[in-house]
Parts: structure tokens; sequence; C-alpha cells
């Protein structure tokens, strides 16, 4: 015998104030909830005004608004039924909480504040809200009057409290709430708690999924319980990538799980449990001990159940009951191939623009950022085959075929070549073998591709200064200083950067087509770490999407995309010298990139990693390397290497305040008062930590094998 309750979470693509928008999705996410018999609906956090409003969180115009469509909510039929958890901001006594509202046929039964904050990283939540500080305990809030002519309540209760049903007892757990130390998932279950609610604002980071499943699982592994986790989905308006993932876990068993990356508007994932499982799993002595200690929790008496009966009451109840699911997980690669696609697509659809353009310089940044729009499209085609409407609809306003009801873009290559545009801008220290790539790699993708050679400008530049100054720069292969050679590359640089917002702007009409192109920037994250890159250069552009992923794993993901998009020309960037051509070749003399950088891209993964993961200054930073390259790296040749790190990450920190907004995908990225709140100016010498750090490796014993060598390399030190 046993108790039977269908339960729903989802992901939603909510978008920062479209209240109407959000309105719409949250409402086909509980229809179709109720559509799969689901007695409890869960939503994202702070679904009714989108999770990234950042400094509108403040503004009252966003918690009126937010009444507003909660009061829609309320009042339409199509909500009776069920109970449904939805976030939104609450102001209580003229402070602004981040709450879930507990409705059920047109009432609320609770307002339940956040506890414990995301205040690190990408998040400033103690900037917007306050967290409720008063554990276990419930305040009367007064609604609004529009509330109160919908739901004929003129208060409710708010605070930390659980919804006891006449068959279980539910309780909310907020996103952050779950990775604190001190969970209230855990007391709530020792007073009795079974299913616990857990809407989340979660952004995607290469190889993040792990560690939130992991403690979805350990929540109800050890308790007992079903733990529903929602999550926001889509782009948001910002640089993260919010990735969906709903989940549904029994008693530390996954046995729903939702997609991570979808162009999917709304994504429901529905369970039948038992809810005796819950109760055979807690039956053990120790458990039972602590839980009659438990503090108590405040009850919200609900006079309604949440399952069908009993399980032999029950017909058709299909799929039954709980049953484990093996967890999705995506290697790296394919998250590269889908995270950073899926972010664009909704950029570029909610920016009302038609298209992208890329500068192609036959190099592996700006390919891997062509492959991930070529990824878009594949995406797109998907969609439009399986008969997304949404998808359709957006895809043909996009490329100017909003009349066309009988266009469909299920060839990826065809729709590419509508929206997607390249170009080779060379000068005369390009090389055929770049351009080559670059026109190769458009054919292979479909893009509009455009070949020039930019010398007439480049020498344009070069003479008005000449005539101006009487000076005429020369390259240093050219018998010119440091100075001269270095203001040269960056004439290149930043005439590219013109070029492209030209052709980006252009381009559509010259084709006969309305609008404008974004421009893609396509810089990674360890030369923005390192600060090579020109200032204003290419690099800056209107998104980047690969501006958080190392170079490392860029490598990876194109050597994936070869076998997986049936791209061969992919090969040839991967064998190919990383270099700016920014320089003559010579027969002596080939730019490269690693080699004018003084380290390797390996080398930069693991400095961004000890300087933001690990909190590492210099000096922290050599003592641990010691450790780990001392097998191949004397202490001297390590302490140089960190030295000038920290040297031309200083003085190239400016830079950093100037990125184009990047795709966050990487837990050290220099992503300027964002991410990485960092000064920047600084003594870039550091001579305090540099003396030490010298001393130091004077001192210590040379442990590196004759002859050995390993990740760390030895390249040229090139410091100015």
């Amino acid at each position: 015998m046993g108790h039977l309750i269908t339960l729903a979470t989802c992901s939603l693509n909510q978008w920062a104030l479209d209240f109407q928008g959000n309105y719409e999705r949250i409402l086909q996410s509980i229809l179709i909830a109720k559509e799969r018999g689901a007695t409890l609906r869960v939503g994202p956090e702070l679904e009714i005004p989108g999770y990234g409003c950042l400094d509108h969180f403040l503004e009252g115009d966003t918690v009126l608004h937010s009444w507003e469509v909660l009061a829609k909510l309320l009042a339409s039929k199509d909500t009776a039924g069920i109970l449904c958890d939805i976030g939104m901001p609450v102001a209580h006594k003229n402070v602004i909480y981040n709450c879930r509202v507990i409705v059920h046929d047109g009432k609320i039964l609770l307002i339940r504040p956040k506890m414990w904050m995301a205040n690190d990283g990408n998040y400033r939540e103690l900037r917007y809200f306050t967290p409720w500080s008063k554990h276990r305990q419930t305040e009367d809030h007064y609604l609004p009057r529009i509330i109160q002519a919908v739901t004929k309540q003129t208060k409710v209760p708010f605070g930390d409290a659980v919804i006891s049903t006449m068959d279980t007892c539910l309780g909310v757990e907020l996103c952050e709430e779950l990775f604190t130390p001190a969970s209230p998932h855990i007391l709530m279950g020792l007073d009795g708690v079974e299913i616990f609610t857990n809407s989340s604002g979660s952004h995607h980071e290469l190889r993040k999924l792990h560690r939130r499943v992991d403690l979805i699982k350990e929540a109800t592994l050890k308790l007992g319980g079903v733990y529903l986790y929602a999550n926001q989905q889509g782009c948001d308006g910002d640089r993260l990538y919010y990735d969906g993932c709903a989940l549904i876990a029994l008693n530390g068993r996954i046995i729903a799980q939702g997609t991570q990356f979808s162009l999917n508007d709304v994504e429901v994932i529905s369970a039948t449990i038992d809810i005796e499982d819950v109760r055979a799993h807690r039956a053990q002595s120790s458990r039972s001990h602590q839980a009659a200690q438990a503090e108590r929790y405040p009850r919200i008496e609900a006079p309604f159940t949440l399952s069908a009966g009993k399980f032999d009451e029950v017909e058709d109840m299909r799929g039954l009951v709980g049953k484990q699911e093996s967890v999705r997980y995506h290697i790296p690669e394919e998250e590269i191939a889908l995270g950073p696609a899926c972010w664009l697509w909704d950029y570029l659809r909610r920016s009302r623009t038609q298209g992208y353009f890329v500068p192609l310089s036959g190099g592996i940044d700006s390919c891997a950022t062509a492959v991930i729009v070529f990824s878009m499209c594949q995406l797109v085609a998907e969609a439009a085959a399986r008969g997304d409407p949404q998808v359709i609809e957006d895809a043909r306003r996009i490329v100017g075929e909003s009349s066309d009801s009988t266009y469909l873009p299920t060839d990826p290559r065809e729709f590419c070549g509508r929206l997607f545009h390249t170009c080779y801008m060379g000068t005369e220290n390009s090389s055929a073998e770049t351009r080559r790539r670059a026109k190769q790699l458009a054919e292979s993708i479909g893009s509009y591709h455009v070949d020039l050679n930019m010398d007439t400008v480049v020498t344009a530049v070069r003479s008005l200064f000449a005539a101006i100054t009487g000076h005429t720069p020369r390259f240093r292969a050219h018998g010119g200083s440091n100075a001269e050679n270095l203001a040269l590359q960056n004439i290149q640089a930043r005439l590219r950067m013109v070029l492209a917002y030209l052709f980006a702007q252009l381009l559509p009409w010259a084709r006969g087509r309305n609008g404008g192109l974004l421009v893609l920037g396509s810089a990674n994250v360890d030369e923005s770490l390192r600060g090579y890159l020109t200032k204003y250069d290419c690099s800056s552009a209107d998104i980047n999407p690969i501006g958080g992923i190392s170079k490392t794993d860029l490598k990876r993901f194109i050597a994936y995309a070869q076998t997986k998009f049936d791209l061969p020309i992919l090969a040839n960037f991967l064998n190919a010298v990383p270099t700016a051509e920014l320089e003559p070749i010579s027969e002596t003399y080939v730019q490269a990139d690693e080699a004018d950088m003084g380290m390797t891209y390996d080398e930069l993964s693991v400095f961004g990693r000890l300087r933001k993961v690990e909190k590492c200054g210099p000096y922290s930073t050599f003592t641990k390397l010691v450790h780990e390259w001392g097998s191949f790296l004397s202490p001297v040749q390590i302490a140089e290497k960190v030295k000038l790190f920290f040297f031309e990450h200083a003085r190239n920190r400016h830079k950093m305040t100037t990125l184009t907004p990047s795709y966050h995908a990487e837990s050290y990225s220099p992503d300027d008062n964002r991410f990485d709140l960092r000064p920047f100016l600084y003594p870039s010498r550091f001579p305090w930590q540099f003396r030490k750090i010298d001393e130091v490796a004077q001192a210590l014993p040379d442990r590196s094998l004759p002859g050995a060598t390993g990740r760390a390399g030895i390249d040229k030190d090139k410091t100015e």
C-alpha cells in the first residue's frame, strides 16, 4: 500500500524585466505540470522578474510588476488545483527579500524569504536583498491591494516555515542554501518535512554539474526525502548562461533529469513517487533519535492532499514509481559546443539583430568562435525539424523570412549562410596558409565569407603619422625600435576592429537585406588574463562566446567538433602554430604567440587557477609551484616564470576593464568588475613580493632532473 504523488519541476528561459514573456512561460509550465497529473509545481529563482535584474531589484517598479504578474496567475483558472512554488522579490517592512510564494487555489499560503545569499563570484545578492535571519519564525505580511482583491486575504505568513498538507509536509530551500554547510533541509527533514523544493538561478561553468548533482543526491541520501530542483535556463540578458537541468531526487537517487542545454523556453520534468518510500528510508534508529530532538518549524496547515490516494485505488499510473535514472553528464567539449551556442541564440533573437560577424584570422580562436556559431545553427535546425514553433518563428524573423510560412531552417549550412558572416582581413604580414584555412572553414560551415587586404588602410595611417611628425615608424625586422614595432602591430589590430564594425553594419545592406550584425570577439580567457591582446583591437566586439574558455579546452573542443560536425578542415587549425601575424615574416623569424608571451597556454591556465580559484598572490603561487613543477624546473626557473606572469598580468590589467562581455565558462575568468574584482593600477614589479620569492628560490635545493621536461616548459622570457 502506498501514497502516490506526481511532482513537477521545471527550467524556464526567463528574461530580466520581460514580465509578459515570463508570465506566459510560468503559466505554460503550470499547464504542462497539470496535464501530467502533478499536484506540485516548482519554478526557478526569481522567475517572475527574471534572475538577472541586478540593480533593477532596487527599483519599486520591479516589485510592483512582480505583484501584478502574481495577481494575474492567482486569478487564472489555469492555476487552480495545483500547489505552486513561485519566485519574486517582496518588500516586507520596507526591506527587499528574495522570496518564494507558495500558492494554491487562488490563495497565498506562505511567503518564504531566502536566508543565505549567493554573494561571491558572479553574484551580488546582498547588494539587492537582505537575508531572513529569524530562523524558524514567521511574521504577518500585509498584502498589496491588487493581491487582496484576488485572494480576499489581508495578510499571510512571512518567514521560515513549512507547509503541512493532509498527507505530507514540504519545505523550501533556496539555491545557495543547498550549498551552505548547515543547509536548511537537514533541520527541516528532521522535523518531518518529506518534500524539499529548491528554486535556483545557477549558471553554467565547465565541469560544474557534478557538484550540483552530488549535493542534491547527498541532501536526501542520509536524510531521506524527495528533492525537486528547478533552474533558470538561457542567457537572461547577461554574461551568464543558466543551464537548466531540472532534477528530482528520491532518497539519494536521481529519478528525473531535464536537459542541461536546450533552445526550449519551457521544459517541465515530472515524476510519480510513493511517499511511503521516504518513510521507510527514515526508519532507522539514529535518525529517529536526532529527529526526536529537532527544533520545531512553524507549520502552515493546508487542508488538501498532494497524493492521488491508495496505491490500489489509482488507475493507469504509468512509469511507476521513483525509478532511478543514470545522470547524464556532458563532457567539457560538448559543454563548449552547446552552452555558448544556446547563449548566442538567446542573444541574437532577443537583440532583434540579423546575424553575427566574426573576423576569421585562420587561427584556432576565431575558428572556435565560428564553429560555436555553426553549432548554434545545428541546434536551430534540429529544433526546426522537431517542429518547435518558437524557434521557427525566431529563425524566420532573423533571416528576413517572417512572411514566408514555408521556410524551415532545417539545413544548418544553409541557415548559417543567411545569418553568419565571416571575413579574412589580410595584410602583407599575413600568410597564404592562414588565408586558405579561413576560406576553407567558411566554405565548410556555409558562412557568407569576405576576403580582403587592408594594406592600403594601414599604409594610410602610417603615412598620416609620418606627414605630421616627419618620422616613419619601422618594424623591428627592418631596424625599428620596440616602440615602433609594437605601434605598427597595434595599427593593424585596431583597424581590424574598425573594419569589422563597418562590415557588420553594411554587409546585410550589400546583400539586399535589412538590419545589422553583432560583432563577435574571439579572445580566449588565457590571453585576456595575460593581457596578450591589443586594447580596442578586434578582440573588442559586442559579445564573445569564448572569452571564458581556456586555450587548452578550445583545442579539445576543435578536435571533438572535427568529428561531431564532420569538419575535416579543423585538423589544419589544430596543427597550426598560434600566431598574431602582425610582424613581417622572414626566413629566420615567424611570430608565435607562446614565444611572445614568454609562457605556454597550459602555464597560463595554472597561473589563472592559482590566482583566482586558490586565491594565491605571487609568493604563495611560487611556493605551490615549487612542489608541482620542482621535478623539471629549478626553484630559480619557477621564480622567473611566476614573476613574469604577475608582472605581465599587472601591467596589462587595465585591458581587462574593457574586455568584451564574454560567456562565463571558467572559474578563473578575469572578467573585470563582474567576476574578478581587482584594481587595474598595480606596483607591477612587486618589489617586496618578488624579493621574497628570489630569496627563497636561491635558498631552496634544485630537485629538477637533468633534461627533464614537463608541462611548464621553458620559453623565451619577453617582459617588455
